[in-house]
């Protein structure tokens, strides 16, 4: 079996952080968050990224990014089309914004034929999260009528930011450490020493703050591209006049496979402290997170030399 893929979404717009996030830099000597992502993971055993973005922001994504990872590994550009549909499907007049974290890794099919990892390029998960992806997917095979998928598993209160809301999977996990279901949320946050979400701005319930969740840290087989087009599929059909603006979250497909006794998904628990710019507050917490990593020799100060 090959090296497993690392891909990497990179078409989001960032809208709640004012700007292309996925190219402003946080390290001393303008290193990117993908940047140490990538580090990560080549240290921990990947050999190929693949990068997912859109047409509108490709110059300036190779630019700033393929003129360093591209000298590191084999590295690929996927482009997320509002159009890459089902056959017999098509767009409403009225959707401009991408489809979503599931529609982005669809958008791989072509280009990834062995265990992949999928990861967002605005988020911070730590190296142990990579090593942890990458032994597990180097023994990945689908077996006795099950995908053999994996996930790596944070503590929610080591994945928020004190300047808003933010998306979380929150995750029940078996006894045996196999996810049993994850629920999307998309608005959680902080409030006071507990923490809560709401999915319509007005009702709130809280969530134990030691609460296992997914922050699009994931481990297939390429088994996934299959399911993610017939997912997608049934999506179109069903959103109806919600189609101007639902997403296909990755997230909810995997539940959605658990639940129908397709896959099994081993959760990888870590205690790693996320660090992300979901907004531009956030920006001097994660320069400051990189500024500390250096000084205690995990990262050089000048990543790629």
């Amino acid at each position: 079996m090959p090296n497993p893929t690392l891909i990497v979404l990179a078409a989001g717009i960032g809208s709640r952080y004012g700007g292309l996030k996925q190219t402003d830099p946080v390290g001393p000597s303008g290193e990117l968050i993908l940047d140490y992502s990538v580090y990560d993971a080549l240290r921990a055993g990947f050999e190929r990224v693949v990068f997912v973005i859109s047409r509108d922001i490709e110059a300036e994504f190779r630019q700033r990014v393929g003129r360093t990872i591209e000298r590191q590994c084999d590295t690929a550009y996927v482009f997320q089309e509002l159009d890459d549909v089902p056959a017999g499907f098509g767009v409403p007049p009225t959707r401009h914004k991408p489809w979503g974290t599931g529609h982005a890794t669809y958008a791989c099919r072509h280009a990834v034929n062995s265990p992949f990892a999928v990861i967002n390029s605005d988020d911070f998960y730590g190296r142990s999260s990579y090593q942890a992806l990458h032994d597990q997917l180097c023994g990945a095979r689908d077996r006795d009528g099950f995908y053999d998928y994996c996930m790596v598993g944070f503590v929610l209160e080591n994945t928020l930011t004190e300047h808003g809301h933010v998306s979380r999977g929150v995750c029940a996990v078996d006894k045996d450490g196999f996810l049993v279901e994850i629920h999307e949320r998309t608005q959680v946050q902080r409030s006071g020493q507990t923490v809560r979400y709401t999915e319509n701005g007005e009702t709130w319930f809280e969530i134990p703050t030691g609460s296992t969740v997914s922050l699009n840290t994931w481990g297939f087989t390429p088994s996934l591209f299959s399911e993610l087009e017939t997912h997608f599929a049934r999506f179109l059909e069903s959103r109806g006049p919600e189609l101007t603006k639902s997403e296909l979250y990755l997230p909810v497909v995997v539940g959605d496979l658990v639940r129908e006794g397709k896959a099994r998904v081993k959760v990888l628990p870590t205690q790693e402290q996320w660090i992300g710019v979901t907004y531009q507050e956030d920006k001097p917490k994660v320069k400051k997170a990189i500024e500390d990593l250096i000084r205690q020799g995990i990262y050089p100060e000048n990543l790629w030399g």
